[in-house]
């Protein structure tokens, strides 16, 4: 329980500041003007698509956050054996991690107005993000070839199920990136597809924090700090 409060505190703290960075936390009924001073009604300067995703994004991190926590509790019994973990997810993160960053320079080259560079920075996210999902099959054949099956020990199945469950969600993301570079090639206005690299970025960006508490997790690293955590909150 104590793990599930962890993380689950962990998320509310990064939505809160996703809030508060998009000015939802703003009371403008509380703010003091003469009636001549109040302006006229107008929508929202935050896209729907954008609460959309961060409401969508929050559920993921929940789903994950359950899986950290039942991996926790399930690898204190006896029949738990620790899988090594495979070198080729030392390069999948860093591969992901310039995924991310190709991804914020194509917002920043959108906002610039920049179609040379924001078509390259588009590219090379996509490449990059297929290179993470092959490489995650990759890790998978070296474990099964290590004789490291799914139905082996409960520490593989879950080590299947969780990354498995992160390669969907990339992959997802990888088809509306795939439509949106198609669109900027295909010479779209770049204020009809800057929502949607933002969309891709914010997303990309939450998929990489949630793939390094993986990684983290898989190499025994958060074995400590949750040791720590537990101690804090009993």
């Amino acid at each position: 329980m104590s793990t599930i409060l962890v993380f689950l505190a962990g998320l509310a703290v990064i939505i809160t500041w996703w809030m508060a960075q998009q000015r939802l936390t703003s009371k403008p009924w509380l703010e003091v003007n003469a009636t001549s001073d109040i302006p006229a009604w107008t929508r929202s300067a935050i896209a729907t698509e954008k609460i959309g995703l961060g409401v969508f994004l929050a559920v993921v991190g929940a789903l994950f956050t359950l899986f950290i926590s039942a991996y926790f509790m399930r690898m204190g019994l006896q029949d738990w054996w620790a899988i090594p973990l495979p070198r080729i997810l030392w390069l999948n993160t860093g591969i992901l991690v310039i995924s991310s960053v190709a991804l914020q320079r194509a917002k920043a080259e959108a906002a610039r107005s920049n179609d040379s560079a924001l078509r390259l920075a588009l590219v090379t996210a996509l490449a990059a993000t297929t290179g993470f999902l092959i490489g995650q099959l990759f890790a998978w054949k070296e474990l099964v070839t290590a004789g490291y099956v799914i139905a082996d020990n409960p520490a593989n199945s879950f080590f299947y199920l969780i990354t498995g469950m992160h390669g969907l969600h990339i992959l997802g993301g990888l088809f509306v990136l795939s439509r949106t570079t198609s669109r900027v090639w295909q010479g779209a206005p770049l204020p009809k597809v800057r929502l949607s690299i933002e969309l891709c970025t914010m997303y990309w960006h939450f998929m990489l924090v949630v793939w390094l508490v993986l990684f983290a997790l898989f190499a025994g690293w958060a074995n400590d700090f949750i040791a720590i955590c537990r101690q804090v909150l009993n």
